[in-house]
């Protein structure tokens, strides 16, 4: 035994730890130096080597002990790049084993040069970990003084709020998801700005879920996903946002769950975000699923008319501190709330060129001036209702989930909601009752007529349903 080589070693711990983990976890590990009973192993990362010690520690111990060194503990250090590994020779002294496996003499260390330990990186590793780990730039204007809270965002407002407190929450991770220009990026952002602002000192990593899939293959395809898990899974609080753009990618999403997990296991806060709730994901695998369910799970809904005429009438505030002569008619930000009711994004980018242009020509902002400058946006923000719409706001009207109004049951406390949203989708759509009946769970286009029918005698019989009808149109028309 005492002229086995740290090659030889390392094949029984292959036998006995398996092909897996041996080329994730052993493979990368070097021999750095035996003495007075202590194993000293060179490894890629502080994280590889903490990995390794926790969950092989004693398997490899368990080798070395038949050494004649008389092996009692393992350490760890991080291992020199493009420096050969040194261990011990026969005759006791250092030595380094060469390309063959056969031992040299070791390369004598600088004057002065300090051992380097577990936790220490050489300026190239540094340099690379901080590309690696560049967050996304943050907007300037997405702080929580300039976002307008309203009914359909308010849970969302507080719950960011709470989290951006830096206090203990209750909940892990935060997940907000809602539609295109509903404010869920303004959150994450104004978030972020908050615990940057409240504790400089704390680790805050924001970034897509594009971003992290790309870190993520760059460093597969360096070889340095020792420095990526270890780098991600040291922050204080990841944020990612567009978390939908990671199902489907099995290695990414793998990846992510694994970090995920180690966040949570440390007490760590993640905060996500995405364009439906994670069970509505495609592609998502039911234990990711689960996983980002287990917070709390906030929906931003589509802005109401007071919200969007609140947004407006705050950005008329801003542009007058800089242009003080500024002149809106009366009637004009009702007209754009009620016009531009999809979008926040669109509702703002059309103040925007209004503000610019009445600048320009130094106009009053009227009606006429309106119409004639955003033609293009009013024609294309023209409302048209779909069905998977209509659907949602009958599901949270009455209190029950989507799946079961639109499932096979048909106790009545799903049956009267369907045949609602039928009549509605019937009436507020231009869709055929085939395809009506389609997104209804593959139903027939008879059970389609049947609904719609049953409503409308319904509501000359009971007030409830007529009010919530009106309810519901006035609400889906807004």
């Amino acid at each position: 035994m005492a002229t086995m080589s740290w090659g030889e070693l390392k094949d029984n711990l292959r036998k006995k730890v398996g092909e897996h983990n041996f080329t994730n976890w052993i493979a990368p590990l070097e021999l750095d130096s035996l003495k007075d009973g202590v194993a000293t192993l060179s490894a890629p990362s502080t994280y590889a080597g903490t990995y390794v010690q926790r969950n092989f520690g004693d398997v490899i111990l368990g080798e070395m002990g038949a050494l004649p060194d008389n092996v009692r503990r393992i350490e760890f250090s991080v291992a020199r790049r493009n420096a050969p590994a040194p261990m011990a020779a026969a005759n006791g002294r250092a030595a380094t084993v060469n390309d063959t496996g056969d031992t040299a003499p070791a390369p004598t260390p600088a004057p002065g040069a300090a051992p380097r330990r577990a936790g220490t990186y050489d300026a190239d590793t540094r340099s690379m970990q901080e590309r690696m780990l560049q967050p996304a730039p943050l907007d300037p204007g997405c702080t929580f003084d300039s976002f307008i809270v309203g009914k359909p965002n308010e849970l969302a407002h507080a719950a960011a709020r709470r989290v951006a407190s830096g206090a203990e929450v209750e909940f892990n991770p935060l997940f907000l998801y809602g539609g295109v220009g509903l404010g869920k990026t303004h959150l994450m952002h104004a978030i972020a700005w908050e615990l940057k602002s409240s504790n400089p000192d704390l680790n805050v990593v924001y970034l897509s879920a594009e971003q992290f899939m790309y870190r993520f293959v760059q460093a597969l395809r360096d070889r340095k996903m020792m420095d990526f898990k270890s780098l991600f899974r040291n922050v204080d609080v990841l944020m990612v946002d567009d978390v939908q753009f990671i199902a489907g990618k099995d290695s990414t999403q793998e990846e992510f769950f694994h970090t995920f997990n180690a966040l949570i296991e440390h007490n760590k806060q993640i905060i996500l975000s995405g364009d439906c709730a994670p069970n509505e994901i495609k592609n998502l695998p039911p234990r990711i699923s689960s996983r980002l369910s287990s917070g709390l799970v906030v929906d931003l809904h589509p802005t109401d008319y007071e919200l969007r005429l609140g947004i407006l009438q705050s950005k008329v505030d801003v542009f007058r501190i800089k242009h003080p002569g500024l002149v809106v008619a009366d009637g004009v930000l009702e007209f754009l709330a009620h016009r531009i009711s999809t979008n926040v994004r669109v509702l703002e980018g059309a103040l925007t060129r209004l503000f610019a242009f009445a600048s320009l020509v130094g106009r009053e902002i009227t009606m006429d001036l309106t119409q004639d400058c955003l033609s293009d946006v009013l024609r294309s923000s023209d409302r048209k209702l779909t069905i998977e719409e209509i659907q949602r706001r009958v599901a949270e009207h009455y209190n029950i989930r989507l799946s079961d109004m639109i499932g096979p049951k048909r106790v009545r406390s799903f049956a009267r909601p369907r045949q609602v949203a039928m009549y509605l989708c019937k009436k507020l759509t231009s869709r055929s009752l085939p395809e009506i009946g389609r997104r209804f769970g593959g139903r027939d286009h008879t059970t389609v007529m049947h609904g719609v029918k049953r409503i409308e005698e319904l509501m000359s019989q009971d007030s409830q349903i007529a009010d919530d009808l009106e309810m519901l149109r006035r609400s889906l028309e807004a």
